[in-house]
């Protein structure tokens, strides 16, 4: 009997939010996919772990069951190994002056 693989499903989308409607139904997704186990990477773009073919199947499904009728939704199945080799690119962080008085800086 083999082992279940750990794998991370990863959730993009793009929903549109131009009315009250469908800002409550963007919402209701990412309510959705918190209390399903999901964690926030970026804004729109949320990933959980589960271990094996059954459990993608399964959560994939609990996806279609809650797609809101508007946007586009993709999902991308990757390793444990794989999404651990993720490359997190960052800019610089930028310090803002503010004059204090003439003869005083205040750094934030």
């Amino acid at each position: 009997m083999s082992e279940a693989k750990f794998m991370r499903l990863i959730v993009f989308f793009d929903l549109p939010v131009t009315t009250v409607a469908k800002r409550k139904a963007a919402n209701r997704f990412r309510h959705f996919l918190i209390k399903d186990g999901y964690q926030m990477l970026q804004l729109s773009v949320y990933c959980r772990i589960v271990r094996g073919r059954d459990a993608l199947e399964k959560h994939n499904k609990r996806l279609q069951e809650n797609l809101p009728e508007e946007g586009s939704i993709r999902c991308l199945e990757v390793t444990e190994k794989q999404f651990a080799s993720m490359h997190i690119l960052l800019g610089k962080l930028k310090i803002q002056e503010k004059k204090v008085n003439t003869n005083q800086m205040l750094l934030f």
